[in-house]
């Protein structure tokens, strides 16, 4: 383990013991894999993670004892065979542990009630906001993600060498993911998003059969995983020429992109940044038109937070990683969509997507 990853491990694990404090628990059961991996440095699909004010335990089954030794040395192992949580009942007895937090928004009621059964006498507390510790992230992480988007942005590329008329949406997103897997991804951080033509319109449109056409938009939504940590990256793209409503659509995405990038700082409230953007686009008649939100977090996942939407009452804090991705889309028409990720500092954002986005037109 270097000296950076380290020191980044025991931040995490910080973060985790503040909120054990402040929730007035003895200790956060960390069940969800994301969150088990951001405090303990575990990568496994399954285990049970406990922090308390003074330790840090972790149990997994017989498939993963080696694996969770290796890359959590710094947590007591629980080697659970086919039993961990019972592993990890049989470990707290005698600890005084009396109140223990859980991820309220991601463990289903059935395995709560699993839980209370092991874990009895002591009371399960539903917690919310557990996530929240994972939206900052520290210069590791950013590296990770930065190295995601890069991998992302020279895959984009080498598929506009391939985008043409006759090519099947299919084949063009199979030849997209190929190119970020090639390029060092470890895997594709989520099913990508191509649609053209007509089917633009559609914020998440999958890819199908559809033949793409001269003249069509083409929407990609694509992003590559590297060491665990996500990128996320959407472009729009027409193939031979280009009409007068592509590009006035395109020119209002992309000023609304532009006034949503200028706003982005420490200490402004994401929803308005949210609302920059969508004045923008309601200014230009399409307001109806742009029904989600402008963007949110990205870090172990793809979609977590905060959210750049008018719901969301966090304010923008130095080190969080967001997506700003406003979009139009008309149906029976199409749609366009220009996503970046950007990390925020003290006096701006530095943006880490570095494919083009001025208006694109390919030859065919």
């Amino acid at each position: 383990m270097t000296l950076e990853v380290s020191r980044a491990a025991r931040t995490h694990l910080d973060r985790a013991r503040s909120l054990v404090a402040a929730s007035n628990i003895d200790a956060l059961l960390i069940l969800k894999t994301e969150n088990r991996r951001y405090a303990t440095g575990f990568t496994g699909s399954a285990g049970l993670a406990l922090v308390t004010r003074t330790e840090e335990l972790l149990a997994v089954d017989f498939r993963y004892e080696e694996q969770a030794a290796a890359e959590a040395p710094g947590c007591t192992l629980l080697r659970g065979g086919r039993d961990p949580l019972g592993a990890l009942a049989a470990a707290l007895a005698g600890r005084g542990i009396s109140r223990i937090g859980f991820e309220a928004e991601f463990v289903p009621f059935a395995q709560v009630a699993r839980l209370r059964e092991k874990l009895g006498p002591a009371d399960l507390v539903p917690l919310s906001d557990v996530d929240r510790l994972r939206w900052v992230k520290d210069p590791a992480e950013v590296a990770a993600i930065s190295r995601a988007v890069e991998i992302a942005d020279a895959a984009y590329e080498r598929v506009l060498g391939v985008l043409r008329p006759g090519l099947s949406e299919r084949d063009a997103a199979v030849e997209l993911e190929t190119f970020m897997r090639r390029g060092g991804a470890d895997r594709v951080a989520f099913d990508s998003v191509l649609a053209s033509g007509p089917r633009s319109a559609l914020p998440h449109g999958r890819p199908t059969d559809r033949i793409i056409g001269p003249g069509d938009l083409v929407t990609l939504d694509f992003g590559a995983m590297w060491g665990g940590y996500c990128s996320d990256c959407t472009r729009t793209v027409v193939l031979g020429s280009a009409d007068e409503q592509q590009r006035r659509v395109y020119g209002v995405v992309l000023d609304a992109q532009r006034w949503a990038l200028e706003m982005i700082r420490a200490g402004v409230p994401c929803r308005d940044v949210d609302a920059r953007a969508r004045a923008v686009i309601a200014d230009a008649g399409y307001g109806a038109a742009f029904g989600h939100s402008l963007g949110h977090g990205v870090g172990l996942e793809v979609h977590e937070g905060p959210r750049l939407a008018p719901q969301e009452e966090a304010v923008l804090e130095p080190g969080m990683v967001l997506t700003v991705e406003p979009g139009i889309y008309l149906p029976g028409w199409g749609g366009v969509r220009i996503e970046d990720t950007v990390v925020v500092t003290e006096d701006g954002c530095r943006i880490l997507t570095r494919a083009p986005k001025e208006f694109r037109v390919l030859p065919v």
